[in-house]
């Protein structure tokens, strides 16, 4: 892997015009995994010590933090971030923070994974954002509450150190923990500000909870699918399309540039593992002038696996939820889905069951990872 860029120190003060023309930031090597506290997954920064100038929610925001020079509160400039008030010390004697003191703030994973990489996003706090930062994390079943993730018994593993960041920038981090996550504990020492937190990696579901539901949707992000290539990622990732829940606008799914050869648009999905396939769901909400013309897929069982047809090239139309159900069950652990020639769709559900063998194997990494 290559060495990850790391920015220290302040910077300018903003100037006017783009805000982000001086905004430092890298091609990190993980970005192409799924954010595993994306709020559509169910994230959540479930508490933080202190929020006094800018709320902890912020951290998780999808968007891009963005800056208003003229917006200023009573309390003081309201940031789009998390942003903790100036840390003091002792008394007149001893005015400044000690080496330990720092704030922080717990986030509830949207689901539990494999962490690969993060984010400590500080755009738009030039001078006030922390010194230095660090992230732990756990793992604790069930919906464990504030109070129940600062106790005693928590175990919490350091995935990145306490380590300088700058100000203003996009402060990336390779993780190699190799187990499985639900909770992080971001702490940023001594004080400052956080525009966003981007936690990168790989879903590991729960196989008790799979087993219970039986029929599922075996490539969705939060049962563990995942994109593994796509042709086009112009306007929008391929990762859109297993999101949760139906596309609420255009960019919520997946769309390609337009086409000027013979050629065609796909993507290729890993399910969560070895599956029975028994219906198929293609979305194009909100495509309605650049929704795809025709859709096939086709399964694989095995990354070297015989390639066949799930379902043939079939119409699609604009901005309709189309479904289908297969004769019968078609066993894989692969899907690619041709658009022909491009455009878009927003969500493919494909709804099955493990097989015994996909059910072995995922209970298998689960008690590698952690459990």
């Amino acid at each position: 892997m290559t060495s990850i860029p790391h920015f220290t120190g302040d910077a300018s003060p903003y100037g006017g015009g783009d805000p982000y023309a001086d905004y430092r930031t890298a091609d990190f090597p993980f970005t192409h995994l799924v954010d595993l506290a994306d709020r559509r997954l169910g994230a959540g920064v479930v508490a933080a010590n202190d929020e006094f100038f800018a709320e902890r929610e912020n951290l998780l925001r999808p968007e891009p933090a963005e800056f208003d020079p003229e917006r200023f509160g009573h309390k003081g400039k309201i940031m789009d971030g998390w942003e903790t008030r100036r840390r003091r010390g002792a008394g007149a004697e001893e005015p400044h923070p000690t080496d330990a003191d720092h704030d922080w703030a717990l986030v509830r994973l949207g689901a539990p994974g494999v962490v690969r990489g993060l984010i400590v996003d500080t755009a738009h706090f030039r001078g006030n954002y922390p010194q230095s930062v660090s992230v732990e994390a756990a793992s604790v079943p069930g919906s464990p509450s504030p109070d129940d993730l600062l106790g005693p018994d928590v175990k919490w593993t350091t995935l990145v150190p306490r380590t300088a960041v700058g100000g203003h920038a996009a402060n990336g981090f390779a993780v190699d923990a190799g187990r499985r996550f639900t909770h992080l504990r971001v702490n940023q020492h001594p004080d400052g500000g956080i525009a966003r937190l981007r936690v990168h990696g790989e879903v590991a579901p729960d196989p008790a909870w799979l087993a219970a539901l039986g029929t599922f949707d075996v490539v969705a992000l939060e049962n563990g699918g995942e994109v593994e290539d796509a042709s086009d990622r112009f306007y929008s990732p391929a990762t859109n399309t297993i999101a949760p829940g139906r596309s609420r606008k255009m960019d919520d799914g997946w769309e390609t540039r337009r086409r000027r050869d013979k050629g065609n648009d796909w993507i290729r999905y890993r399910l969560a593992e070895q599956s029975e396939i028994r219906a198929v769901e293609i979305d194009t909400a909100y495509l309605k002038g650049n929704a795809a013309g025709w859709a096939e897929i086709s399964v694989s069982d095995g990354e070297d696996g015989r390639t066949s047809v799930l379902l043939p090239r079939t119409r699609l139309q604009p901005d309709t939820n189309h479904r289908f159900v297969l004769p019968e069950p078609v066993r894989g652990t692969h899907v690619r889905i041709d658009i022909f020639p491009d455009g878009g769709i927003s969500r493919l559900r494909l709804f099955g069951s493990l097989t015994e063998e996909g059910a072995a194997r995922l209970a298998a990494r689960h008690d590698a990872l952690g459990g």
